[in-house]
């Protein structure tokens, strides 16, 4: 049995999804196969799809606060909020020294660098109408410092620049701080504010990668054989993190470019070699693909080599339903699947019309929620850019 002392648990989440402000509404949306993208207008491109989160931003902050920041460390603020009153601790009386906040993004600064040119192009680009504000609202720890301003928070606190990997990442690094004694409360996940940059979707568009269809909810369609892109999105998800035995002590509830496969099989036996585990003992498999023609394809090659012969592993999909929200994926998709310890209900992936033979798995969950004994493991994958790998493994408690 493992030292509680070296025993992380989640015992609180935030989160804003594009079909859901809390955890049980965004678990209801993936149950009953709601979408949440939409038609969304962007600068130069005029109309695109997206997920578009529709959280209160006034719910932590004053209206002067929203607008001096950014719109991801507004996400961020909610999530860790939301997150922090879900976990019961008392935050008030609780020393904010030992609190740490780490999340990760996959960009950061392009949609304030974009507004400020826009803004002093409407001066023939007189530099004396660019903002004072750009250089805080565009360091690359932004998120985590508005979280820390807005929370009284004096422990440690950055970002993890992980691209589409990044909201594992961020859980990995409140997990290690935790095993370092450095804090005793980690809130850690992914933020992301893609959609507010034109860029993004340009870029994705000028590759050919950009997702379209006429009806918004089918656009993201991981896995079926006419996929033809991604679908960027907006979002965050923040965990509230400690010690098994500093949460017991304190009485509350714990029981919360192209991928490459070959690397991808690395990251998952690593992170299952840590666990103490056989892929055998997993339950769900949340998986990245994010509806690419080849990468999707090199993700299943992975999953395939790593879960061969494991009859009651499953796997499933939840950018179907949102989309790709960049640096909040990871910690996002890992939101969605942890109810399946409570009810036993595995999400399905939506759009998957005509399966591609290439991505075929066996026990992949499609067209409606699989119900089954019991889920004791949830394996959460995610990658990106520049060849980046994560993966986390949760058990029940």
């Amino acid at each position: 049995m493992m030292d509680k002392h070296r025993r992380i648990v989640i015992t609180g989440i935030g989160l804003t999804a594009p079909n859901g402000n809390t955890l049980d509404a965004f678990r209801a949306s993936l149950l009953k196969g709601v979408s949440g993208v939409v038609p969304f207008e962007t600068r130069y491109m005029g109309k695109v799809l997206a997920g578009v989160c529709t959280y209160d931003p006034l719910k932590y902050q004053m209206k002067k606060e929203v607008r001096r920041g950014t719109r991801a460390g507004s996400i961020a603020i909610y999530c860790s909020r939301e997150a922090m009153a879900d976990s019961k601790l008392d935050f008030v009386s609780f020393d904010k020294s030992r609190v740490g906040v780490y999340l990760g993004i996959t960009e950061h600064g392009n949609v304030e660098t974009e507004n400020e040119i826009y803004n002093i192009s409407q001066f023939n680009y007189d530099t004396k109408f660019w903002s004072h504000h750009h250089n805080p609202r565009t360091v690359a720890n932004s998120s985590a410092g508005e979280v820390t301003l807005n929370m009284g928070i004096t422990g440690p606190h950055y970002t993890i620049g992980a691209a589409c990997a990044a909201g594992n990442a961020g859980v990995i690094q409140g997990a290690q701080m935790l095993l370092l004694d450095e804090v005793d409360i980690a809130l850690a996940g992914g933020v992301s504010e893609s959609i507010h940059t034109f860029g993004i979707f340009a870029s994705f568009a000028s590759q050919g990668a950009l997702a379209s269809h006429p009806d918004p909810a089918k656009a993201s369609r991981p896995f079926d054989r006419d996929r033809n892109g991604i679908v960027c999105s907006e979002g965050g998800c923040v965990y509230v993190l400690e010690r098994l035995d500093h949460a017991e002590a304190r009485g509350d509830a714990t029981d919360f470019v192209l991928p490459n496969a070959e690397r991808h099989i690395e990251c998952m036996r690593t992170a299952l070699k840590k666990a103490g585990l056989g892929p055998q003992d997993i339950d769900v498999v949340s998986t990245h693909a994010t509806a690419t023609p080849l990468g999707d394809i090199q993700e299943c090659i992975a999953l395939r080599t790593v879960f061969a012969d494991c009859l009651n592993t499953h796997f499933n999909n939840t950018k179907s339903f949102i989309g790709h929200a960049m640096g909040a994926a990871g910690a996002l998709e890992l939101a969605g699947n942890l109810p399946s310890f409570d009810d036993g209900l595995i999400h399905h992936t939506i759009n998957v019309d005509h399966l591609d033979p290439d991505c075929a798995l066996d026990n992949l969950v499609l067209h409606e929620p699989r119900r089954v004994r019991h889920v004791t493991y949830v394996l959460n994958n995610s990658s990106g850019m520049l060849g980046i790998n994560s993966v986390v493994v949760v058990k029940r408690v």
